[in-house]
């Protein structure tokens, strides 16, 4: 009996040890690719090929994030059992809060295809939030609002005034077309995954230019 709760307590050891050996920040995550960052947000596109896992890694900051395909994932804390496979859907936006802690984890994706998502960390949390909205909050955290359009062809999103500093990202591919209170337009070719960002307020509105239902995410700061 001594041996092998020895044993066992090695086990666990072993498994805590390999955890926190692995554990990294989230940048530093092979998996996520930083492709901006400032002084309000960081944000990592992610990519995890099929039956591939990301290290575990730490997140500091309320988030946001933006699903590009459609697959079944798993999550998994150190020293916890990891979930079981859970649906990932393009288009599906959420937004969480940090509460006391970091949350650490991993991810695995089990496929089919790579998986792919926006991630968007927020860097300074606002001491007062601004009350202004733009248009109906699709999700929110005590950092950003979340507008979400699904446009089908020709549709518009009526127009709108961002007050604060925003990112707008496509969760879809779609031709958009963007029309000031002036009238002036831009028509802009944009892919899955494609993001800008945008530090000056803004009215506009959003149209799809093309023949297929598109989706435009666009987070605020508060």
């Amino acid at each position: 009996m001594k041996s092998c709760f020895c044993s066992v307590v090695v086990l666990a050891f072993a498994g805590w040890a390999g955890a926190q050996q692995g554990l990294v920040p989230v940048e530093q995550e092979p998996h996520h690719h930083v492709v901006l960052k400032n002084d309000s947000v960081l944000v990592t596109h992610v990519v995890i090929p099929p039956g591939e896992a990301t290290l575990y890694h730490t997140h500091s900051y309320d988030r946001a994030a933006v699903h590009l395909t459609n697959n079944m994932i798993t999550l998994q804390q150190p020293n916890q059992s990891e979930s079981e496979p859970m649906p990932a859907k393009i288009g599906e936006i959420s937004a969480s809060t940090r509460q006391g802690e970091p949350l650490t984890h991993r991810v695995r994706n089990t496929g089919p295809g790579p998986f792919e998502v926006i991630d968007v960390e927020f860097l300074q949390r606002p001491a007062q939030a601004s009350g202004a909205t733009a248009a109906p909050v699709a999700a929110e955290n005590p950092s950003a609002r979340i507008y979400n359009w699904v446009l089908a062809p020709g549709a518009s999103s009526g127009q709108h005034t961002h007050e604060r500093p925003y990112l707008v990202i496509a969760a879809t591919t779609i031709q958009l077309k963007m029309t000031g209170p002036d009238g002036k337009t831009s028509i802009h070719e944009v892919k899955a995954g494609d993001f800008h960002w945008v530090d000056s307020k803004v009215t506009h509105t959003l149209a799809n230019n093309g023949a297929t239902e598109g989706q435009i995410v666009e987070l605020e700061l508060k």
